[in-house]
């Protein structure tokens, strides 16, 4: 497994990176075919919050769906070491949910690419940038965020799986059974929604 741990607005020393690789070498026995594992220190000084002080995200890439978690503190460690708790957490709450609903993913294929992001403009050029159909000129009062994924056709459990990889509260997918765009999300005491799409011309 290649590990890779890079700090932005902060310095990690290597004591730093050998501790984090040998944290994250314990990962691999909960999920097997990890190709590669990123790991990103984000430290902000001027935050209100003083537990927002620190962000680390870390990303594992199989042969499978990305998973990634992330945790925030007043130290970049501490930060850390929450977003390894919630990794664990997601990684052996998909292990439950794959015992219960076999094949749920094809764990053939190449890992899924970083999302496409619009590139933002030089700050002494008065910007124009068209965002999902909409030209956005300068700052406005407009804030649009555009992310483009590659994906294939999933079912209903295979959507719900990867929702739980990437931790978040709902995963839009295309139904492989019927083809129509689908959203679904989390409701309160474990449940779930969809919401199916019916296009017409």
């Amino acid at each position: 497994m290649d590990i890779v741990v890079t700090g932005r607005h902060c310095t990690l020393s290597p004591e730093v990176k050998e501790l984090v690789a040998e944290r994250l070498s314990t990962i691999e026995k909960l999920r097997d075919r990890v190709i590669r594992t990123e790991v990103e220190f984000h430290c902000r000084e001027a935050t209100k919050d003083p537990e927002d002080a620190a962000v680390v995200q870390i990303t594992v890439r199989s042969r499978g769906p990305v998973i990634r978690a992330e945790g925030r503190s007043s130290d970049k460690m501490l930060a850390f070491e929450v977003a390894m708790d919630r990794l664990k957490a997601q990684l052996r709450k998909a292990a439950d949910r794959r015992k219960t609903h076999r094949g749920l993913r094809s764990t053939s294929g190449e890992p899924v690419p970083m999302p496409v992001e619009a590139e933002v403009p030089e700050e002494d050029v008065v910007p124009t940038q068209e965002v999902a159909g909409l030209v956005v000129t300068g700052d406005g009062p407009l804030v649009v965020r555009e992310k483009v994924f590659q994906t294939s056709p999933l079912t209903l459990a295979q959507a719900l799986d990867e929702m739980e990889l990437v931790g978040h509260d709902f995963f839009l997918y295309q139904d492989a059974d019927s083809g129509r765009p689908s959203v679904v999300y989390r409701r309160k005491a474990y449940n779930y929604g969809v919401i199916h799409l019916d296009v017409t011309e």
